[in-house]
Formats: structure tokens, sequence, C-alpha cells
């Protein structure tokens, strides 16, 4: 999948999503917020000026959103995106209201549309996690200059091929054809047995 691809999915298949903000105090604050448009250049949605939710975007002009689909654990998919916004104004409204028409429910006249305004995550970096494939599958992207950062488990030039590691691993992603042996990130759940196992300290968890 591409980039537009994951953004399509937050929009039309989930659309309701999880957001955390940051306070005043430096608090995470969560609130639920519908994404109501895509391109490449990232997602749209709106809210109204009055909201405590407007205000803190304006002041840290960043957001982090989880996107989950699925009736059970083993049955979701979920999409992460961390990323900057920036304020559109009202001139997308009348563009985001016509592909979400439920909106004219909660806002009927067009006095009280007026109150709202709409933001753009412009830059930004997410994480596709599909728990409905076996093994499970997951993807990293991102999208206006964003940078990807990868965290997990690696193995190093200490490896002695023992297959301590690849015995406990719960999706099996650890490829042992040649050493060091490596651990496929497509497939990794970041769960950390891998390390507990490796009797000489091969495996280290680390940022890319």
């Amino acid at each position: 999948m591409e980039t537009k691809d994951y953004l399509e999915y937050v929009v039309k298949e989930v659309h309701t999503t999880i957001v955390a903000t940051v306070d005043e105090e430096g608090s995470p604050v969560t609130s639920v917020i519908d994404m109501m448009d895509f391109d490449e250049k990232g997602l749209y949605f709106l809210t109204a000026k009055g909201k405590s939710f407007y205000q803190r975007l304006k002041k840290r002009g960043c957001l982090s959103l989880t996107a989950l689909k699925g009736e059970t654990s083993l049955s979701s998919v979920s999409i992460s995106v961390r990323g900057k916004v920036r304020e559109l104004g009202y001139e997308k409204i009348p563009d985001l209201l016509k592909k979400n028409p439920y909106m004219y429910e909660i806002y009927p006249t067009e006095e009280s549309r007026e109150v709202l305004t709409a933001f753009q995550i412009y830059e930004g970096s997410g994480e596709w996690f599909d728990l409905s494939r076996r093994p499970i599958e997951r993807a990293v992207f991102t999208f206006g200059g964003g940078k990807a950062e990868v965290n997990g488990f690696f193995i190093s030039d200490a490896c002695i091929g023992c297959g301590s590691c690849a015995a406990v691993c719960p999706q099996n992603c650890i490829l042992s054809e040649k050493i060091p042996y490596v651990i496929d990130r497509d497939h990794c759940l970041n769960c950390g047995a891998c390390q507990k196992a490796c009797p000489c300290g091969a495996i280290e968890k680390r940022s890319l």
C-alpha cells in the first residue's frame, strides 16, 4: 500500500478516530474526531473555534491519532498517525460538509456553521498494524516530508545462530537462513521475547 492508501483507509474505512493533544499543563487529552477528507498531502478535519480542542491545536500545532477497525482484537486493523497541523480556515468547510453531509444535522444553519474551521495534518508519519493476518502485518509510512521513526528489535553480529530467538518468536518472523539472523520487521510484534531468550545478548532494541 502507498501512503495515500493508508490515509484513505483512515477516512473511508474508519472515519471516527481518537485524537490526542496536549493541554496547558503538558498533560495528554483525547478527543473523538472525524477525519473527513484526504489527499496525498495529508488528512483534513474540522472543529469549532470555541472548543478547547481548537485552542490546543493552535497552541501546540501537532496531534497524534489512532484509527481502529474490527469487532474483536484478532480481527482489528489500526492506523496510528502523528504529525503537525495547520488551520485552513472556513474556505475548506463547504467542501468538507459536502463530503460529510451528516454535519448539517449538527450545525443546521449558516450562522451556526460560521464557528467552524478546517485543519490539515500536513506533515507526519504513521504505522499500519493488522492483527487480522497471520503472521501480523505492520508497515510505516510518511507524508509531507515527515520522518518515520522505526523502533524495535534488531539482531547484531554477536549472533551465534543458536536458534533460541526463533524458537520463542510468537509470529515466526525471525529469518535464520544466515548468521546473524534477521527479524522481519513487517511481521514483528516488538514483544521482546527474542531478546529475553538470546543467550549472548545479540538482540538490541533501538530506533532507526
